[in-house]
C-alpha cells in the first residue's frame, strides 16, 4: 500500500502525471457542462493550442504535451490520441466517435528479443486543415493528411502520399474519389470543314 501512494505522490509531482489523474474526472463528465470543463482545461496541456476547439465525452489522450490542435477543431466522443511522436492537427478538423490517432509503434525486427522489450519508434502524425475522419477511423504513425481530405468510417489510414482533398475508404485506405470538381478544358472544338 505504502508503494501506490509514493507512486500516486510521485505522478502528482508531474504536470503529465496531473493531467492524467484530472482527466479521468474530465474525460466522462457528462452534458454541456462536461464539454465547455474539457474545452477550457484540457487544451492548457497541449504543446499548442488555438481557438474554439471542442472536446467530447470519452476522449483519452497518452503524452498530451506532443499534441498541437489548431483552430475550430472537434475531437470526437471515446477519440484516442496518442501523441508519443507528435500530432498535429491543422485548423477545423472534425475527428468522428471512436477514432484513434496513433504516432508510436512497438519494434518488432528481433526475433530473439520479446516485442515488448523492444522499445518504440516515433513518427509524428499531420492531419491537414479542413480533414474530416469518420467514425472509428484508425491512423497509423507518419500519416501525413493534406487540406480537405474525408475518410471514411472505419478506414485504417497507412502512410502514403495522399492528394490534397482526397476522399479515402477501406483497409488500407485508397483514394475513392476528390472533392474538387475536375476542371473542364475550355479547348475550342475545330468545326468540320464542308
Amino acid at each position: 500500500m505504502f508503494s501506490v501512494l509514493k507512486r500516486i505522490i510521485w505522478d502528482l509531482k508531474d504536470p503529465i502525471g496531473r493531467f492524467n489523474y484530472r482527466s479521468v474526472l474530465w474525460r466522462n463528465f457528462p452534458g454541456k457542462a462536461g464539454q465547455l470543463v474539457r474545452d477550457k482545461h484540457i487544451p492548457k496541456y497541449f504543446a499548442e493550442a488555438g481557438r474554439n476547439i471542442s472536446i467530447h465525452e470519452g476522449v483519452r489522450f497518452r503524452n498530451i504535451h506532443r499534441l498541437r490542435v489548431g483552430d475550430n477543431c472537434e475531437i470526437g466522443v471515446d477519440n484516442f490520441l496518442q501523441a508519443g511522436g507528435g500530432i498535429t492537427l491543422g485548423e477545423r478538423v472534425m475527428l468522428g466517435p471512436g477514432v484513434k490517432i496513433w504516432s508510436v509503434n512497438h519494434n518488432f525486427t528481433d526475433l530473439d528479443i520479446p516485442i515488448n522489450q523492444q522499445g518504440y519508434t516515433e513518427e509524428g502524425v499531420f492531419i491537414g486543415d479542413g480533414c474530416w475522419l469518420g467514425a472509428n477511423v484508425f491512423v497509423f504513425p507518419g500519416v501525413n493528411l493534406p487540406e480537405g481530405c474525408v475518410v471514411s468510417a472505419g478506414s485504417v489510414v497507412a502512410k502514403k502520399r495522399y492528394p490534397p482533398f482526397s476522399i479515402l475508404a477501406g483497409y488500407p485506405a485508397r483514394v475513392i474519389g476528390n472533392r474538387k470538381p475536375k476542371v473542364e478544358k475550355t479547348e475550342s472544338i475545330p468545326e468540320k470543314t464542308k
